[in-house]
Parts: C-alpha cells; structure tokens; sequence
C-alpha cells in the first residue's frame, strides 16, 4: 500500500531544480542592478551614486554570475565565470575606493548632514 502512494507523486526532475535555482539568482541579481541603476539616478553627489554602483558590482554581478554558473554545470566555462567572479570582488572595492579618494583630491565634497560643516580630518 505504502509503494502504491509512493509512485503516484511525481518527482521533479533535477534539470527543472537546476533551473528554478539559476533563474532565482538571475532575478535577484538584475533586481540588484536595478536598485542600484536607481540609485545612481536619484541620489544627491558623487559618494552616493559611487556606492549605488559599488553595490550594483558586487552584490547584483554575484548573484547573476552565480546564476549562469548553476545554469552551465561543471564545466569550463563555470571555472572561467568563477575567475572573474573573484576578480569583480577584489578589484570593484579598490577601484570604488581609488575613485572616492581621487574625488576628495579633486575636492569633491561630499553632501553632509545639517549641521556638519567640514570633513574630519585626521
């Protein structure tokens, strides 16, 4: 009796979870750009259209990148997306943070809040 039940439910195919999965991290990492092509638009100054975009490399480029990697397999290709996953994680803050220090050496200052006049200096 327990055998009969067990074959009348039907059992997903693993190429359909493979997929589900991969469209799942593509969505959130377009609705990441998304967000962060927002933010770019609507925010104030250059600092912080500068971190909209930081976020929109690292955290929207991630999940897309994670996605296509479900999406191909164990494959070659997946190695060659893993390399240039890891690259976007280490160069996308240092050139986010090579282009906040080349805006204070153009003397760019930052919008603050009521109140604040000037940087802190150190």
């Amino acid at each position: 009796m327990m055998a009969l039940r067990m074959r009348e439910i039907p059992m997903l195919d693993l190429s359909l979870i493979k997929d589900i999965l991969s469209w799942l991290f593509l969505f959130i990492g377009a609705l990441f750009c998304l967000i962060g092509s927002l933010g770019m638009v609507r925010f104030p100054d250059f600092f912080t259209r500068l971190h909209a975009a930081s976020l929109i490399d690292t955290v929207g480029i991630g999940f897309i990148f994670l996605g296509l990697m479900i999406q191909t397999g164990f494959t070659l290709n997946t190695a060659k997306l893993l390399i240039i996953l890891i690259l976007m994680f280490f160069l996308s803050p240092a050139v986010t943070h090579a282009a906040a220090r080349s805006a204070l050496y153009a003397k760019i200052k930052p919008r603050l809040h009521k109140g604040e006049d000037s940087l802190p200096t150190h």
